[in-house]
């Protein structure tokens, strides 16, 4: 319901109207109306007093209302402002959903109009008489029921564009959770296997151990930088932009600690949960890789497509004991599963040879749409 605030100042202006242009209409029909009086001026002040409780008491304010219209009727005073209390009682019933309650009324009014017209002497109009009031109290009503129907739709719409707003808000968590996931399991593990690694080789091959020990640092460097990027969109204002794109991949495959070579046939224009998926993909198979398959060789081809973007990584199977071969949450073929099946693409994991392969084919929009 709405804040009545408004309530004060509409009883005024209502209370005014009826009073200064009740004079007008008197005037106007001193020839067949009697003249205002004391009692008049009262009824013409119950309408409006009554409006301030019509959203606390609207059964109440509205039979009073009516009542107080109907004596002034039936006492001979002038047609005219009098209805206005009474049309805005009405109309609030049926706003508020009390329609059948004010559909009551409304016919209750209508009787006794008519009724008034054959019983007061001198007072019947006719057929157009009892049509023209049985028309208005209709299009009172019915641009009330209109306004009532136009409200419920305003309301429903909005109530519709809340939950899209909370929905897309729902999605955009799970699109973080799952950037940080990925962003974390990939620098976390490669600098579990680079410790591992220069841990074996401190005392044996020193450089070697340096060497790992630099792209550790480089790693945590990197998995700050991309979290925080991650973190942005959080805050109001951020550009909600990729975290990653296919251009870092030079980055991604030295920083894995395998032997990467980068194949591209073709280019073009990627939307950017595209590039994003495709970044990610890479991403967990090197991480795999690094896992499970030390020493491999690893070949990551893009094939840009005219209507697919098909990424294919491959390695050559492990020449050194997995540090890691027995850890890991699982959890990251099913999720490069989950990115391309959210764009309507297909992802194949499994053994090939010695080594192992990922194959996704990600859908892309024509390139002249």
């Amino acid at each position: 319901m709405r804040k009545s605030g408004f309530d004060p100042y509409l009883a005024l202006i209502v209370a005014v109207a009826q009073v200064v242009l009740s004079q007008g209409a008197a005037w106007g029909q001193r020839a067949f109306r009697e003249p205002l009086d004391a009692k008049a001026y009262v009824l013409l002040l119950v309408g409006p007093a009554a409006i301030l409780f019509r959203r606390k008491y609207p059964i109440t304010a509205a039979v009073v209302t009516l009542l107080a219209t109907y004596v002034y009727t039936w006492l001979g005073y002038a047609y005219g402002p009098v209805y206005l209390a009474p049309i805005i009682m009405l109309f609030a019933l049926v706003t508020q959903g009390l329609r059948v309650v004010a559909w009551s009324m409304a016919g209750i009014t209508l009787a006794a109009f008519l009724a008034y017209g054959y019983l007061r002497a001198g007072a019947a109009a006719g057929l157009f008489h009892d049509l023209a009031i049985t028309a208005f109290v209709l299009l009172v009503m019915v641009v009330a029921e209109l306004t009532r129907i136009l409200r419920e739709r305003r309301a429903q719409q909005q109530r519709a564009a809340e939950e899209e707003t909370r929905r897309q808000a729902s999605e955009e968590r799970l699109t973080m959770a799952q950037e940080l996931h990925d962003v974390l399991a990939h620098n976390i593990s490669l600098i579990h296997v680079q410790a591992s690694t220069a841990l074996h080789l401190m005392d044996d091959n020193p450089e070697q151990a340096r060497t790992a020990l630099s792209t550790i640092k480089t790693a945590s460097k990197e998995v700050l930088g991309e979290m925080r990027s991650v973190l942005n969109v959080l805050r109001e204002g951020a550009p909600r932009s990729p975290t990653a794109g296919l251009d870092r991949l030079d980055e991604l495959a030295e920083r894995s600690g395998l032997d990467v070579t980068l194949e591209r046939v073709g280019s073009r224009p990627l939307p950017p949960q595209v590039e994003r998926a495709a970044y990610r993909i890479v991403q967990e198979s090197l991480t795999n890789a690094a896992r499970h398959a030390p020493g491999a060789k690893v070949t990551v081809r893009l094939e840009y497509g005219p209507a697919e973007l098909a990424v294919h990584i491959a390695d050559t199977g492990a020449t050194a004991p997995a540090v890691l071969s027995g850890e890991g949450s699982g959890n990251g073929i099913p999720g490069m599963r989950e990115r391309a099946a959210a764009l309507g693409g297909t992802l194949a994991a499994g053994p090939s040879g010695a080594g192992f392969q990922v194959s996704a084919r990600l859908p892309l929009p024509e390139e002249n749409a």
